[in-house]
C-alpha cells in the first residue's frame, strides 16, 4: 500500500511539473487557459515629430495599446508633453544603440569619452547592429542603458518596460546580459519572448526560406536551421521570470518586412486594406499565450522622406491600428489586449509561483 501510494505521489508530482511547464506565461499571469492575449506596440515614439504623430494616434484613435521611447532622440520633449496630458498611456524605454539614417542622427547620451566604442566618427551611434557587436562593450552599453533611463527619471518619465532598437540587445550575449541585468535590478519589465515562440519561429523559419529563394539556394523539403538564439530563450525566458519580471510566449515582428508592391503610387484606403489584411492573416495565426506585436506607426509629412523612405510602409501600420476592420476582427476572435503596465501588476500579483 505505502508502495502504491509512493508511485501515485511521484506520479502526481511529475504531472504537476509537467503541468507547470506547460503552462503559458499568460497563464501564469492569471490569465485563462487557452487565452491569447497582445500587446500592440509601436515601436520609436521621440525618433521624429512624425513619428510622435502617429503613435499619438495610434493609441488615442486604434487599438495600440503600448509604445516606447528613443531617449536619444531630439523629439522626447514634444513625445513627453504628450505624456503628461496622457499619463495612463503605457509607454517605455526603446533603447537606442544605433543611430542608422544617412541625414538625420543622434549620439549616445553618455557621451562619447564614456562609451567611446558606441561612438562613430560623427560621434552619434553606429549605423548599424554589426558596427555595434564588434566595437562596443559590455560596460559601454550599460552604460548608456542606464543614462538613457536617467534622462527618463529626469523628465518625470518611469518607464512601464524596456525593449531594443533595431534588436541589438540580443546580438550579443555580452548586451543581453546587461540588458537583463538593469531590468532585474530595476524591476522594469523588458521585452524577451522565453516562451514557445511559435509564431516567431515559424517567421524566422519563412523569411530564411524567402532569402534562400532569392539566392537560388532553396531545395524543396530542405532542412532549415533555426536561429542559434532561439535555442537559449525558454532558459533565459525562466530565469527573468525567477528574478521578478514578467516574460512574452511569443513575439510578431513581421510587419516592417512586408513590402506592399508599388506601395507609393497607392491611396490611403488601398494601403489600410493590405496592412489590415496582412494584420488579419498574420494575428490570425498566433497561439495561446503573451504576444507582443511590434510596428512602426507614423503619419508621415512630406519632410519625412529627407529621414527615411519607409514613410509609407509606417502609415501601412498606422492606417491598420485604426482600421474599424481589424479591432472587429480582435474582438471577434476573442483577444485580450493588455498593456506592460498590467502584465507587470500582474506578474507581482503571482509572486514566486511557477
Amino acid at each position: 500500500m505505502r508502495k502504491l501510494l509512493l508511485i501515485s505521489l511521484t506520479t502526481f508530482i511529475s504531472f504537476s511539473a509537467f503541468a507547470q511547464q506547460t503552462k503559458t506565461y499568460a497563464e501564469r499571469l492569471g490569465w485563462p487557459k487557452g487565452a491569447r492575449v497582445i500587446i500592440l506596440h509601436v515601436d520609436d515614439a521621440g525618433m521624429s515629430h512624425d513619428s510622435n504623430e502617429g503613435v499619438e494616434k495610434a493609441i488615442t484613435e486604434g487599438v495600440a495599446t503600448s509604445t516606447s521611447v528613443m531617449m536619444p532622440c531630439p523629439w522626447v520633449p514634444e513625445f513627453k508633453h504628450f505624456l503628461d496630458k496622457h499619463p495612463d498611456t503605457d509607454a517605455g524605454l526603446h533603447l537606442t544603440l544605433t543611430s542608422e539614417w544617412n541625414s538625420y542622427r543622434w549620439g549616445p547620451l553618455a557621451g562619447k569619452t564614456v562609451v567611446p566604442g558606441l561612438t562613430d566618427k560623427q560621434g552619434c551611434l553606429w549605423a548599424s547592429v554589426e558596427a555595434v557587436y564588434f566595437r562596443a562593450t559590455g560596460d559601454e552599453v550599460e552604460k548608456e542603458i542606464r543614462a538613457q533611463l536617467d534622462r527618463a527619471l529626469s523628465m518625470g518619465f518611469t518607464p512601464t518596460h524596456m525593449d531594443s532598437h533595431m534588436g541589438t540587445l540580443f546580438a550579443k550575449d555580452a548586451f543581453m546580459e546587461r540588458y537583463i541585468k538593469v531590468g532585474i535590478e530595476k524591476q522594469i519589465p523588458i521585452m524577451f519572448p522565453g516562451g514557445n515562440d511559435l509564431f516567431y519561429r515559424a517567421e524566422a523559419k519563412a523569411a530564411t526560406i524567402a532569402d534562400l529563394k532569392k539566392q537560388g539556394k532553396y531545395t524543396e523539403g530542405m532542412e532549415i536551421p533555426e536561429p542559434a538564439v532561439l535555442s537559449k530563450v525558454k532558459e533565459i525566458g525562466a530565469m527573468i521570470w525567477k528574478g521578478g519580471l514578467p516574460v512574452l510566449d511569443d513575439l510578431h515582428n513581421s510587419s516592417y518586412d512586408w513590402q506592399m508592391p508599388d506601395i507609393d503610387k497607392k491611396t490611403d484606403k488601398e494601403i489600410q486594406q493590405w496592412y489590415t489584411d496582412h494584420y488579419i492573416e498574420s494575428m490570425g495565426r498566433l497561439s495561446p499565450g503573451l504576444t507582443m506585436v511590434i510596428m512602426h506607426c507614423t503619419q508621415p509629412s512630406s519632410a519625412f522622406k529627407y529621414i527615411t523612405d519607409t514613410g509609407q510602409k509606417r502609415k501601412g501600420d498606422l492606417l491598420a491600428m485604426i482600421d474599424p476592420r481589424l479591432k472587429a476582427f480582435l474582438k471577434q476572435q476573442g483577444f485580450i489586449l493588455t498593456t506592460w503596465r498590467e502584465v507587470m501588476q500582474r506578474r507581482i500579483k503571482a509572486g514566486n509561483s511557477e
